[in-house]
């Protein structure tokens, strides 16, 4: 894998073009936050399907820990598994009671959650604002990496498939 972890200037629109294009289609991220304890808690969350422009959105209850964990602008992390790729954006994630926002992003998922519609008391949305991004994407898909994995087994040769970049934002 090329591993590409130097500090890089902010982004060109190609390498956020391929961010966004490894994230489109994902709809469910673990959302990591920071506990009071500074211990990392992390859930599953439906990402709102938005053009990624470096910001995620999130519905959530207002009442519940993760809102509470971010409620001053906290160090977030959201990671997505593909077919064939990883995606770890880092960032600072806030709290958005904007009801013009919550009914822009409004979904039938998120009335799945909140069926009294988007003026729900107490339904606001997580931003997660990304500082970087790294991915690992590898062509085919997991059961060539797979098998690319056992080739290099029986060859010796080290593997090298896939691409590792960190894309700063």
């Amino acid at each position: 894998m090329t591993d590409t972890h130097d500090e890089q200037p902010h982004a060109g629109s190609d390498e956020v073009e391929k961010v966004r294009e490894l994230v489109k289609d994902e709809r469910i991220a673990m959302l990591t936050t920071v506990a009071e304890d500074g211990s990392l808690v992390s859930r599953p969350m439906g990402v709102q399907a938005v053009d990624f422009d470096g910001d995620l959105w999130f519905f959530a209850a207002e009442d519940s820990h993760k809102v509470a964990e971010i409620a001053h602008d906290s160090a977030a992390n959201a990671a997505f598994s593909g077919k064939s790729s990883w995606v770890s954006l880092s960032g600072r994630a806030s709290v958005v009671r904007d009801r013009a926002k919550i009914r822009e992003l409004w979904n039938a998922v998120a009335d799945a959650w909140f069926p009294d519609g988007p003026d729900t008391p107490g339904v606001v949305l997580i931003r997660l604002h990304a500082d970087t991004a790294e991915y690992w994407d590898s062509p085919g898909g997991r059961v060539a990496t797979l098998f690319r994995l056992v080739t290099t087994k029986v060859t010796g040769k080290p593997y090298e498939g896939g691409e590792n970049e960190t894309v700063r934002l």
